[in-house]
């Protein structure tokens, strides 16, 4: 089926870069044509490998953030100042270059149809990539019954990561997107400002469903850790953390 992850030993692949898309001042979307690309699965990730002149290699992973069944592979890479490899691809990979990809990786962190819903999302700073993909995946089912919601976390404006497709997909019907500003906002700011909190998360998670929570590591253990506090089953909590990593 298209779009659909094959499962097998991952080998890496040349992938050539044809569009990249700027997401934040830092945030840069990298779209690959793959022709072995075996379908993926939302939520899943790749690995990314660079080899310098001299031959030394820099691996990192990135979340996908384009949805199953998607002409390209796309990763929004976040870049890290001073980083080994997240500079090389905001910065310098230019369309028409390749780099090596393998994947697709991991198959706890995915959703897909058969798993039904309501689904809540919850996303921190870079964390949205691979929820975007869930949520990319979400819509393009079309008729899905299965309602969706987004609580994503941005420090500023300027940090959010997909501003104006994240605006027309809460816009759908069965959909809520809500947008919490940690560190400032706009006077006219109709999102969450501040942290995503007990209220917040209170208020935007269903009562039963599957909820998919993403970003640094303390962020990931806040949030979850108050969805059981407010009741919510620990099984029906997936999440996908990240720290420091010097990319």
């Amino acid at each position: 089926m298209e779009g659909t992850a094959v499962h097998g030993r991952l080998t890496w692949q040349l992938a050539t870069l044809v569009d990249r898309v700027v997401e934040t001042p830092k945030a840069m979307s990298l779209m690959f044509d793959l022709p072995d690309w075996p379908g993926h699965l939302a939520g899943q990730h790749v690995d990314v490998r660079l080899t310098a002149e001299d031959g030394y290699q820099a691996e990192r992973s990135y979340s996908i953030a384009s949805a199953p069944g998607e002409e390209h592979v796309t990763i929004t890479v976040d870049r890290i100042p001073d980083g080994e490899v997240s500079p090389f691809l905001t910065d310098e990979l230019m369309v028409g270059e390749t780099i090596e990809i393998r994947g697709p990786i991991g198959g706890f962190f995915v959703w897909e149809h058969s798993l039904g819903g309501p689904i809540l999302l919850v996303g921190g700073g870079s964390g949205v990539v691979p929820i975007r993909s869930m949520l990319r995946h979400w819509a393009n089912l079309k008729h899905e019954p299965t309602c969706a919601r987004l609580l994503y976390s941005a420090r500023t404006l300027d940090d959010i990561i997909y501003q104006r497709e994240f605006a027309e997909l809460g816009a759908l019907e069965n959909v809520d997107v809500t947008i919490a500003l940690t560190r400032e906002w706009p006077e006219d700011w109709r999102g969450l400002r501040g942290r995503i909190d007990k209220t917040a998360l209170e208020s935007a998670a269903w009562s039963s469903g599957l909820t998919y929570i993403c970003g640094p590591t303390p962020f990931v253990e806040a949030v979850s850790s108050t969805l059981v506090e407010l009741g919510h089953d620990a099984a029906s909590i997936k999440t996908e953390r990240f720290g420091p990593t010097g990319t």
